[in-house]
């Protein structure tokens, strides 16, 4: 037996904040609204998913966020995503460099903090 890959990560989120998620996740990200299955769709939360990413949101009742454990996104044009973070007025912010990408870390609309990191062109990861 062994762990294959990872399928989808879990964020939590307040109740009530559907419409923010998908601003952020579909409207900014880009990453495709998905349909919850119908068992799952009373619970709130909503899931974004495009090809083998699958970013699913799910209601906490006593929710906080994660300030330090957070997904990473491999992303095309990080400048291009920046750029319209700012213009929607997402706070960007950076840490230490890491060999071979550039990157940059952004809170969502709820606080959970997450990494857009691009592949140098150099770098053996391309």
């Amino acid at each position: 037996m062994r762990v294959r890959r990872l399928d989808h990560v879990l964020l939590a989120m307040p109740a009530g904040g559907e419409t923010d998620a998908r601003e952020f996740y579909s409207g900014i990200l880009g990453i495709p609204e998905a349909r919850k299955p119908s068992d799952l769709a009373t619970r709130g939360g909503c899931w974004f998913e495009d090809g083998e990413l699958k970013v699913h949101l799910g209601v906490e009742k006593n929710f906080a966020p994660a300030r330090k454990a957070h997904p990473a996104f491999i992303v095309d044009d990080l400048a291009a995503l920046t750029a319209a973070l700012n213009k929607a007025g997402c706070a960007v912010s950076h840490d230490a460099p890491l060999e071979g990408y550039d990157r940059i870390f952004v809170d969502d609309p709820f606080g959970n903090r997450i990494e857009l990191m691009e592949i140098k062109a150099s770098s053996p990861h391309a």
